[in-house]
């Protein structure tokens, strides 16, 4: 297989119906199930785990799609070593269960033997826009859409899925996983309308006059951060959001550089790394300022970078890019800790030191905190009937987080029509 046809398909074969069994069956079977605890967005793995352990694979895969439409997409990119893995019993005398490797097979066994866990409902309340087709939107979406709700999802780029589409490599969500989770949504009755920027296209008075009685926000944060210093002007110099998103709306038909430096220790700066090695740079490297149990990336990416021969130096601050005729020729950092210097031979630098909202105040005049995202309390804005949830707001930015949040935002959502509701029985 190619270098290319590595990037393009999926990383992990799915686990054989024994397999899953067998891994299974080393659950304890916790009184108190902590890795279900440990979940954000309440998969609830203890449940299916046992299911699937007396051969109950129709029941295991219920509770993972009753718990969580993006399951699916979460076994493949959820930090379970951070969540559920991490809180299993069995940590302590040998290694957690493989709880992802399951949900994933879990949820490729639905798909297989033509399952449909969540039923469409006759949408008969009131309508509520989605800005943003993200996780937490999707999210968000589909809870309301199974409580009755008329919901539309507005969505600014041509594909539905935010991040998902744009940004996580293939070999770790392939497109099939994200177009089957998204069809499950459009499938509950939410409707979708893409190349579509709230803001710009559509205002949120239009919405409000269009008959949309709540709104909420799930915009994400897809604007790379971006460093100041010399040598920022060359050709080369890449953010690691376009970067990743370009390689994926080409499939992989780029010009990756022969010598890449990735500044950043996140989820993005091992994609763009891996990324740029999978698509045939052998010399990758990656720079990040603090020490390598600091770097926020998920550990098991970490290692998989780490396989593919990409070395981290820890400890370095970006200095300076050096470049020759208007292109980038090396990257200099500074010691973070001592007055050392590190030198490397660039033809490509991708910054993915962080992502930043676009200026929210193009969509709505809500309060923003100092750190220019949304201000929310239970997901209320400052604003009557608009809502934000996701990136955009406090909190762990992962996938499953977004769930989460996407959950709750609805829940909260759901509640505001009911005081509406209730004001209304009072008068």
């Amino acid at each position: 297989m190619d270098k290319k046809n590595t990037y393009l398909n999926e990383r992990e074969k799915v686990y054989t119906p024994l397999l899953a069994i067998e891994e299974a069956s080393r659950c304890l079977l916790c009184h108190d199930a902590p890795c279900s605890k440990a979940c954000p967005a309440e998969t609830d793995p203890a449940k299916f785990i046992r299911s699937l352990r007396f051969r109950n694979m129709k029941g295991a895969a219920e509770t993972i799609r009753e718990n969580n439409v993006l399951g699916g997409i979460c076994a493949r990119v959820c930090p379970t070593s951070k969540y559920c893995e991490e809180a299993c019993s069995r940590c302590g005398i040998d290694q957690p269960i493989q709880i992802g490797r399951i949900q994933r097979f879990l949820t490729e066994y639905e798909k297989v033997v033509g399952m449909k866990v969540l039923e469409s409902v006759e949408a008969v309340k009131a309508k509520v826009a989605i800005i943003g087709s993200g996780p937490s939107g999707l999210s968000a979406a589909a809870s309301l859409a199974c409580d009755g709700y008329k919901v539309t999802v507005f969505e600014q780029k041509e594909e539905l899925g935010g991040w998902l589409s744009y940004g996580i490599p293939p070999e770790r969500l392939p497109k099939s996983v994200i177009n089957d989770e998204i069809q499950y949504i459009k499938d509950l009755g939410v409707t979708f309308k893409t190349n579509c920027k709230v803001g710009k296209d559509i205002s949120i008075d239009d919405l409000k006059k269009e008959g949309f009685k709540a709104i909420l926000i799930a915009v994400g944060m897809q604007k790379s951060k971006m460093v100041h210093m010399k040598g920022m002007e060359l050709k080369g110099v890449l953010k690691g959001t376009e970067y990743l998103s370009e390689v994926k709306a080409t499939e992989g038909n780029i010009d990756v550089g022969e010598h890449v430096v990735v500044i950043g220790g996140g989820d993005v700066a091992i994609d763009c790394a891996v990324t740029a090695k999978l698509l045939g740079c052998e010399d990758v490297k990656i720079v990040y300022r603090r020490t390598l149990d600091k770097m926020p990336a998920d550990v098991e990416e970490i290692k998989h970078a780490q396989s593919l021969n990409i070395p981290i130096y820890t400890g370095f601050k970006p200095q300076a890019i050096k470049g020759r005729n208007g292109k980038v020729k090396k990257f200099k950092g500074a010691g973070m800790f001592d007055d050392s210097v590190l030198e490397l031979v660039a033809d490509r630098v991708i910054f993915a030191i962080g992502q930043e909202p676009d200026n929210i105040k193009n969509i709505v005049n809500v309060k923003l905190n100092d750190k220019k995202v949304i201000r929310t309390s239970n997901y209320r804005t400052n604003i009557e009937g608009i809502f934000a949830a996701g990136d955009i707001i406090e909190g762990d930015k992962t996938v499953v987080y977004a769930v989460k949040q996407g959950k709750e935002a609805a829940k909260e959502i759901i509640n505001y029509f009911n005081e509406i509701q209730n004001r209304k029985g009072d008068q």
